[in-house]
């Protein structure tokens, strides 16, 4: 193999989808629903991922959007989709306190118990207790 194969260089096309993506990533971290969503809506990739394997979802929920989670659960995004290091947007939600936010996934169907550590062990070790009680109420295997 040469070079080239190895490392294309880039085409023009290349680089709209990387902006794209560039695009609707920042808009789930911003919460803005009113760019992400029409993309959404004309066909792009709802579960897409950044380099660390953060789904928009996952972004929209650590930086506290709660609505922006709820839509973007409604046009089909994986509520428990995991990232490169196992962590669930739930877990996410729990270390940051969100309540509000695990609320959405919770409604959305994510399940406490994925992730290392989950949603559950996060909440207890960072001492959110708001959050705690919300995933007792969910139940599980894990529930105290």
């Amino acid at each position: 193999m040469d070079d080239d194969t190895l490392n294309p260089t880039p085409t023009p096309e290349d680089e709209a989808v990387l902006e794209l993506a560039r695009t609707m990533l920042d808009a789930a971290r911003q919460g803005d629903a009113a760019t992400l969503l029409p993309l959404l809506d004309q066909g792009a990739p709802v579960n897409l991922r950044d380099g660390a394997g953060n789904s928009a979802l996952m972004l929209a929920a650590y930086h506290g959007h709660s609505e922006l989670v709820a839509e973007l659960a409604a046009r089909g995004a994986d509520v428990d989709l995991l990232n490169d290091r196992g962590q669930s947007p739930l877990a996410g939600a729990a270390f940051k306190g969100d309540a509000a936010v695990a609320r959405a996934l919770l409604a959305a169907g994510a399940d406490p118990s994925l992730g290392t550590p989950d949603a559950r062990e996060t909440a207890r070790y960072f001492e959110r207790a708001e959050i705690v009680a919300l995933l007792d109420e969910v139940g599980g295997p894990d529930a105290a």
